[in-house]
Order: C-alpha cells, then structure tokens, then sequence
C-alpha cells in the first residue's frame, strides 16, 4: 500500500497484480478515464482534445497515504492500490486506478468509492482542460 504517481500510462493488471491475494473474494477497481466534452461557463458542452495533470509530489503522496491508511482501517481490505497519472493525457486514457482487494464484495467497493471521494476532495492534484479554441484550470472537486 502506497500512492503513486507516474507520467506513465496506468496498467490495470498491474494494479490488480498487487492487490490480489488468495484471502481476497473481491477485487474491485475503479478507473477515472479522460471524456471528450467538458461542460463550459455557460453550461454548454466543449470538445475536449486532452488534459494535463500536475502534482505538488510530496504533499499529494502523504496525502494520498493518509486516505489509504483511512481506508484500510474503515474497512476489513487485503490491500489497496491508488495510482494518478501526471503529464498530458489523451481522450480515453485513464488518469487515475484505485484497486481494493477484501474477503467480500461489499468491503471493497464501498472502499473503492471513499477512495476516490476523498483524492478528488484532498491531494493537491490539478487538472487543465484543453479544447481546440483555449484551455482552463478546473476545480479540483470537479470531473
């Protein structure tokens, strides 16, 4: 169990690989993935052509470790896994893997989903949409 950040593309197996265990009936994982419309100021849809994430390091692993921690004690979890993707991403990448591993279903999905409630809410991760006429900075509870 430890956070991670990479500027490499998320690989699901690897994730799953770790948290898997013959104690675990369930393995649950959850992918954030780059749509292709955003919503603009007025409500209307943009046509996103890519993203990029930046990161505070330091703080958006401890950060991110504490939620884990949080996490692992909430529930009965085998292991846990968070991984964020940094650097440009195109439409359909995925930007950030969160796998759980526990005795039963139920665990690891309620888990799953705190995990990602509280990164979005909590680790100094910041996104920048891109669309063919400009780019913004999105609010980091926002995606």
């Amino acid at each position: 169990m430890a956070g991670r950040l990479t500027y490499d593309p998320i690989r699901v197996e690897d994730l799953t690989g770790i948290v898997s265990s013959e104690e675990a009936g369930a393995v649950a994982v959850f992918l954030g993935v780059v749509r292709n419309h955003a919503a603009g100021k007025q409500g209307e849809r943009k046509e996103v052509t890519h993203l990029e994430y930046q990161a505070y390091p330091e703080m958006a692993l401890a950060q991110m470790d504490k939620i884990e921690r949080q996490a692992m004690q909430r529930w009965r979890l085998e292991a846990l896994q968070v991984t964020h993707r940094l650097g440009r991403l195109s439409v359909g990448e995925a930007s950030v893997a969160i796998a759980v591993s526990s005795a039963h279903r139920a665990e690891a999905m309620e888990a799953c989903r705190f995990v990602i409630e509280e990164l979005k809410k909590s680790v100094p991760i910041w996104k920048k949409e891109f669309f063919r006429d400009g780019s913004v900075w999105v609010d980091s509870g926002q995606g």
